[in-house]
């Protein structure tokens, strides 16, 4: 077994979610998906294909149509996107896998902003980068960026810059003035950015296309830039397994290399659920948008009544993110939640050396009365 291979971490999410394996009396928050069942016409266009018999290998590259239909959303919402930009792949976690396959060698530095979901500072590890965190900033208990403090560790030598914005888990969303003196900064050394923009759809803010910022708004068609999206969150598609890249097009046919060589390609039923999420996605993406902001403003406002409790209210995304007053030991506490309180948050050590000490608390429920339930549990675990 490779030595880089043999050194990483498995998931602390995983870890205290095993605690509760078996255990009907948890009330579970831990991974970040909802618990919606994917929409009906969604289910029935991918049953539909099956019953046509559609079986069989696909383009690498994904179905032409699923591609455009892509494109034209991407188009609507920040200018013009070909469709020959676009690569379909196995979910966005594969996406950001091949991005970095085609981006980074050994020995590679490779600057990725936490805290951040670890699979993104994971797979940098794998392929062998001189991987370096650049740590987001609390103020009030609100994640922020120091934009010039960042561009200050991004120099000629930095290969590629890694961001998720909106970010899992604390919530934190890149201003539009911010990706712009990253792209130009970047521009002028040179650097790759890797843009995770998965939650981009579950904004709550006001915003003239129902986005969060996105480098797409700013950026040539040839920067060196790759953008991820994923049909999982905003289309309750978690379990589908169907993401995007937006690349250059001088980039395409090397990526579609790529999936051939991890996935060969992606199974038509799912591209054809794909399709149909997207025919509605004028109505499907802001309802979904308006229920999470409801579980949002259900769950913030009663963590910040807790006394010493002091939860930033996310812009964007899925999750609360948190610290418990007296409590340093994040990964502790969840497995305690889970053992004493029947509670499954996740641990803000999954998430990288700057967030020990925070919890995780998935929002996305079809109950809000969960939500309440599960306070009612930590209120109770407090003593308060």
């Amino acid at each position: 077994m490779r030595h880089t291979v043999a050194e990483l971490q498995g998931s602390k999410i995983r870890e205290v979610a095993n605690a509760g394996l078996g255990r009907s009396d948890v009330l579970a928050f831990w991974f970040g998906e909802g618990d919606v069942v994917t929409p009906d016409f969604v289910r029935q266009a991918a049953i539909e294909s099956i019953e046509r018999g559609e079986t069989f290998y696909s383009h690498n590259l994904g179905l032409p149509e699923l591609r455009q239909a892509v494109a034209e959303m991407l188009s609507e919402q920040h200018g013009a996107v070909s469709d020959r930009r676009i690569a379909m792949t196995s979910g966005g976690v594969s996406a950001l896998m091949m991005a970095v396959q085609t981006l980074v060698d050994p020995g590679d530095k490779v600057v990725c902003v936490a805290p951040v979901w670890p699979n993104l500072p994971g797979q940098a590890q794998i392929l062998g980068a001189d991987l370096h965190s650049h740590a987001l900033v609390v103020k009030d208990g609100a994640w922020t960026l120091d934009v010039q403090s960042l561009i200050q560790q991004l120099g000629t030598d930095t290969r590629l810059l890694i961001l998720n914005a909106p970010n899992n888990p604390t919530g934190w969303t890149l201003r539009a003035q911010d990706q712009q003196a990253l792209l130009a900064h970047c521009r002028r050394h040179g650097t790759w950015i890797l843009s995770d923009e998965v939650y981009a759809h579950l904004y709550y803010e006001s915003s003239a296309n129902g986005c969060a910022p996105s480098f797409l708004d700013h950026a040539h068609p040839d920067d060196r830039l790759i953008v991820v999206g994923s049909f999982s969150k905003s289309f309750w598609m978690t379990g589908w397994r169907l993401g995007w890249l937006v690349l250059p097009e001088s980039l395409t046919e090397q990526v579609g290399k790529l999936i051939e060589f991890n996935t060969s390609c992606l199974s038509v039923f799912v591209q054809r659920a794909g399709l149909a999420a997207l025919s509605q996605r004028h109505s499907l993406v802001p309802q979904t948008r308006q229920h999470l902001r409801q579980c949002r403003d259900t769950l913030i406002p009663a963590l910040n009544a807790l006394p010493g409790f002091q939860v930033a209210t996310p812009a964007a995304g899925l999750y609360a993110f948190f610290r418990i007053p007296g409590h340093s030991d994040g990964l502790d506490v969840a497995k305690r939640l889970v053992r004493e309180a029947g509670l499954g948050l996740a641990p803000g050590e999954a998430f990288g050396d700057f967030s020990g000490g925070w919890l995780r608390w998935c929002f996305a429920t079809q109950d809000l009365d969960r939500l309440g339930q599960g306070v009612g549990r930590l209120q109770k675990w407090l003593g308060l």
